[in-house]
């Protein structure tokens, strides 16, 4: 497979750090960024690259030239206007990739998914510990982007899900470069596949990070350092804390069905944090009946999700992924929804949401906790083969 690299930025804001090179060749724990990218894709045995230069394209050339080819810009053409010079080069899907970012991801995976939806782009999204001021991208339940929220847009409540700046591309992608022009890809190009129902979403919590603000280096680095960016690799065994959400995350109303009701507790808010910073997958396991009641539909239950991913995010924290049973057994109610009136394998205390949970993810259930205030929830995780106690009795130095 063919990867692209966009390395032509200045870097402006890490100017700071060292202003006598393109930004994908500042060094961070060691080497530079680009550097890091390629050993990534290598150690996945990725080796044919491309590299779009500009911005003090010699100093890129000088260090790099075993299986790399490249793009040279003779003028500024934003983040896509060079992807016109690829048309008569990419014959089979591509990954495109921001070249001022550190990640691990499982690539196989991303292609999979991309290969499985028919898409002509499939973004590689994740959640943030500042989604308030990136760019949120919102998908339908068949991961089909139906918006893309700017930080200047006004927002009501929104799913944490950022796009990450690596993209899995078909070549059919490249036929709406016409010219060589200036073109920014996601104002330009990505927020205008939506409507041509083209463009596609892949969560993953893998690690992708930025290295655009000096702050943000310096994190990077550290994650480098501590083994945090490899270790968050879906090729490799992760390890979760499951979280009941009634009384664990949110305060305790009863069957909740009005969003106005839905309230943080705020020591959870740090046991998430916590949890982000130590390499846990955050995954929310909850039961609700009040689907299969007729109490609260599908939407108004993601209304209610999206505030709680909302609220976390303005509080630095995040979760990554929410596993819900809709399902009640008891029947002859009125106004339920016979559909979900059945003896499910997901209802807790039986487990299987973890069960799920940890085939999405590479879950080692052994090494995960299960987090709530019921029994059920204690019950849940010990089918599931987890550390399982009450949210009350758990301390945050177990993580470490």
């Amino acid at each position: 497979m063919k990867v692209v690299i966009m390395a032509g930025g200045k870097g402006t804001r890490v100017a700071s750090i060292n202003s006598d090179v393109p930004k994908p060749m500042l060094q961070i724990a060691g080497k530079p960024v680009l550097e890091h990218q390629i050993d990534c894709l290598k150690r996945q045995s990725i080796n044919d690259i491309t590299l779009i230069i500009g911005h003090l394209g010699n100093v890129i050339k000088d260090k790099f030239s075993d299986n790399v080819s490249y793009i040279e810009e003779k003028e500024p053409l934003g983040t896509a206007g060079a992807l016109y010079y690829l048309k008569n080069i990419i014959e089979d899907d591509f990954l495109l990739l921001n070249g001022d970012i550190i990640f691990d991801v499982d690539i196989e995976r991303f292609r999979n998914f991309h290969k499985q939806h028919k898409g002509l782009a499939t973004l590689l999204t994740h959640p943030n510990d500042h989604p308030y001021d990136s760019g949120v991208v919102v998908a339908d339940k068949n991961n089909k982007v139906v918006q893309w929220l700017t930080k200047e847009d006004e927002r009501g409540w929104y799913k944490n899900r950022v796009n990450a700046g690596l993209h899995m591309l078909s070549p059919k992608f490249l036929d709406r470069f016409t010219s060589i022009q200036k073109l920014d890809l996601d104002r330009d190009i990505f927020k205008t596949m939506i409507k041509e129902n083209s463009l596609y979403a892949y969560n993953s919590p893998e690690y992708v990070k930025d290295i655009g603000s000096p702050d943000r280096f310096y994190i990077a680095e550290h994650d480098i350092l501590t083994n945090k960016v490899q270790s968050k690799n879906l090729g490799t065994k992760q390890k979760a804390i499951f979280l009941d959400r009634d009384g664990t995350i949110n305060k305790y109303v009863g069957f909740l069905t009005n969003i106005d009701e839905f309230e943080l507790i705020d020591s959870t808010i740090d046991i998430i944090k916590y949890a982000n910073n130590q390499c846990y997958l955050v995954i929310v396991v909850t039961n609700q009946p009040v689907i299969a009641r007729g109490d609260l539909s599908w939407i108004q239950l993601t209304e209610i999700h999206n505030k709680m991913e909302t609220l976390l995010g303005l509080k630095g924290a995040y979760i990554d992924d929410i596993f819900i049973c809709p399902h009640h057994p008891d029947k002859g109610f009125e106004g339920e929804r016979v559909e979900y009136k059945i003896d499910c394998f997901c209802r807790k205390p039986k487990p299987g949401m973890l069960l799920r949970a940890a085939e999405k993810y590479n879950i080692d259930l052994s090494q995960s906790y299960m987090l709530g205030d019921s029994e059920g929830d204690i019950l849940a995780g010990s089918a599931a083969g987890c550390k399982s106690m009450f949210i009350k009795d758990f301390k945050i130095n177990m993580l470490t």
